[in-house]
């Protein structure tokens, strides 16, 4: 990850490039590839972490019967 004027930014090719040529080593294009990739992902959630109500980037996606559920508990806490 690097920074830039607005924050967070992914790596860049010249980056994963650059870092090639600074330890000698070669990756394979799909290794280059995953990186930039996982990069651009990274910096993605952190963005959309940023919400008080974003949820947890390892829970399921929420469910129509998790939220039947929930508005059956509050109803009952609370009357419809």
């Amino acid at each position: 990850m690097q920074s830039g004027a607005g924050g967070a930014v992914p790596l860049s090719w010249g980056e994963i490039s650059a870092w090639q040529t600074n330890v000698h080593t070669r990756l394979e294009p799909w290794e280059a590839r995953l990186i930039r990739a996982l990069s651009i992902e990274y910096v993605a959630e952190g963005r959309r972490s940023e919400s008080e109500n974003a949820p947890s980037p390892w829970r399921a996606p929420i469910t129509q019967r998790e939220i039947d559920l929930e508005i059956a508990a509050l109803e009952a806490l609370f009357g419809p």
